[in-house]
């Protein structure tokens, strides 16, 4: 089962708090949240907003509805629940009532904290899970708990599990969507991509924004894929789609809150001269990438971005991913920091020997407690060398560690 369930089982349970959980679409949600309500053999208590049945049960009459469900049902799903205006109030009366007799779980594919605005807080009433797709970690230890920041490092120095590189292939030809991946067919991953672009630009985009210019946005998106992996240019493509700016931040910001895209900013800690704004820009389907160096850092890119999420959302403290360029253009992929402190300097090569000379001069500059050099072929599975205070480190190895 997948890597939150556990997670979320004490949080019900225990806690008696209301798990909320997001992520992209078509990333297993749902199948999680099913397979929950059948543990507590309590099938009739889905509710997806979107079927219209359920959306007009839960209008009808609210008093209604919550008498209809409540004592014969113990726990209740809500499904894109977020897209109904009054979803905060609706929630909030009942868990007040009926905390610790009712569990509830929560799921979205927009931010669900996008959408906490007006009316009264859930603060305090609930818990937010990101889920993500599959990765090589999930993948070779999914009967095992994801591990802490501090077992993760010393799983990686010391340990190797050699299912780890059939893992990273299967990854690498698919992406990490449930579907697609365990089909493993290019012509099925084809049309589920066909599929998920539909989804997110024809339901959500232009369900949850006021965007109605779809056909410059669809535009927007194949514009992108050369431009992962660099810092990007809003005026650049601008230009290229002849709006405005605000214009294109616009779209760019609910593609990101649809889990769609991601992007990391640049890490703006005591290093002088170091780039303050410019993002970079990521997919949360790798497979889109046809360049091998930009498919392996978004690949790379993703994986740390899960991790980081998961430990923030499980309580290992407050985890964030960036990159790190100076003026002269030197640069590292990735930054990951603790309570906004350096702990992981990562950079992502897809082929490369020889230690990348911007990966030592910024980890003398930042010292953060380890730094690597992730490469993705060329390389044995299991290969790791130590080169003074960096480590070499082939992609299914490092990958396994983490999420």
């Amino acid at each position: 089962m997948r890597y939150i369930l556990h997670d979320l089982e004490v949080l019900l349970d225990k806690e008696k708090k209301m798990a909320f959980v997001a992520g992209p679409r078509q990333v297993g949600k749902t199948t999680l949240a099913q397979a929950m309500l059948k543990a507590t053999s309590s099938q009739e208590g889905y509710f997806n907003w979107d079927i219209d049945d359920h959306r007009r049960a839960i209008l009808k009459d609210t008093q209604l509805f919550w008498q209809s469900v409540s004592p014969r049902i113990k726990c209740l799903v809500f499904d894109e629940i977020h897209k109904y205006p009054r979803w905060k109030k609706f929630l909030k009366g009942f868990y007040d009532a009926h905390r610790n007799d009712i569990e509830i779980i929560v799921t979205g594919s927009g931010r669900l904290d996008v959408y906490q605005r007006g009316g009264d807080s859930l603060f305090g009433r609930y818990h937010q899970y990101r889920l993500f797709p599959y990765s090589v970690g999930e993948l070779v230890f999914k009967e095992k708990s994801p591990r802490s920041p501090e077992e993760a490092m010393a799983f990686l120095l010391e340990s190797y599990e050699p299912s780890s590189a059939s893992a990273f292939e299967q990854l690498w030809n698919f992406n990490g969507f449930p579907e697609p991946l365990f089909q493993a067919n290019k012509r099925a991953l084809g049309r589920w991509q066909n599929d998920h672009h539909h989804l997110i630009l024809r339901e959500d985009l232009r369900d949850l924004t006021q965007i109605r210019e779809l056909g410059l946005v669809e535009n927007l998106i194949a514009l992108l894929p050369e431009r992962v992996g660099s810092p990007l240019s809003v005026n650049s493509l601008r230009e290229n789609l002849e709006v405005n700016f605000k214009t294109v931040q616009n779209w760019l910001m609910n593609l990101d809150r649809l889990y769609y895209l991601f992007f990391l900013r640049p890490y703006t800690g005591k290093l002088a001269r170091t780039l303050k704004r410019e993002e970079k820009v990521y997919f949360y389907d790798w497979s889109e990438l046809h360049d091998e160096g930009k498919r392996f850092e978004n690949l790379v890119a993703l994986h740390l971005l899960k991790t980081c999420a998961y430990w923030t959302d499980a309580g290992y403290g407050q985890f964030s991913l960036h990159y790190v360029r100076d003026k002269e253009k030197r640069e590292v992929d990735f930054l990951i920091c603790k309570q906004h402190m350096p702990f992981a300097l990562i950079e992502a090569k897809y082929a490369a020997d020889n230690i990348d000379s911007s990966l030592p001069y910024f980890k003398d500059r930042l010292k953060p407690k380890f730094a690597f050099q992730v490469i993705g072929s060329g390389k044995e599975p299991d290969f790791l060398k130590r080169s003074g205070d960096i480590y070499l480190c082939a992609a299914p190895r490092f990958l396994a560690a983490f999420l």
